[in-house]
């Protein structure tokens, strides 16, 4: 078991990535190019969509914590947006407000499993974006007012986030993005 001290400051000079799950530390395997292509169009499309406003994106350099009861645990999401910051000298974010996952073969198991039941148990979050690289398709949790997510799906078109004062268009989100053949 490694403590969360020892595994932030093991992160600070790691060539590789680590994701981290109560004190269990685990590599991250190296992405595809389309995955890549898609995840650099999103948080690029939300830092110009959110400049001059209160919330900012962050890309995939940048973990979120979060804490269970009895551990705690850090990922990297492909984007998110934070309206509530952590000090600039933390290496992590606290109250994500957006996560966004863009999926993998290699990772859609734990994706869908293990990370979206710990997003969607933040307080912060109100939307979680996951992301097909494979196809053209977005599956949306979006927090209700009464409490719980609904679950929407998008394959063109817009996907609204009114909760940060932005959106996102599938054309704009799948830029560059050829499905069935090599990048």
């Amino acid at each position: 078991m490694i403590s969360v001290e020892d595994y932030l400051s093991g992160e600070e000079t790691s060539g590789v990535k680590h994701e981290y799950v109560g004190g269990v530390v685990h590599a991250m395997a190296g992405a595809k190019n389309r995955h890549n292509t898609i995840a650099l169009n999103c948080s690029g499309f939300l830092l110009a969509m959110l400049r001059g406003k209160s919330c900012q994106p962050f890309n995939s350099d940048t973990k979120v914590r979060i804490v269970f009861p009895d551990h705690v645990r850090f990922y990297y999401p492909d984007a998110m947006v934070v309206c509530h910051p952590n000090p600039d000298e933390d290496h992590f974010q606290d109250q994500p407000v957006v996560v966004v996952e863009v999926l993998s073969e290699s990772t859609r198991r734990t994706d869908l499993g293990e990370k979206r039941d710990a997003y969607l148990s933040l307080p912060s979050l109100k939307v979680l974006l996951l992301v097909e690289s494979d196809s053209r398709g977005v599956v949306v949790y979006r927090r209700k007012k009464e409490g719980g997510f609904a679950v929407e799906q998008y394959v063109e078109g817009v996907i609204p986030l009114p909760e940060v004062g932005a959106q996102l268009a599938l054309d704009e989100l799948y830029e560059r993005v050829k499905f069935g053949e090599a990048q």
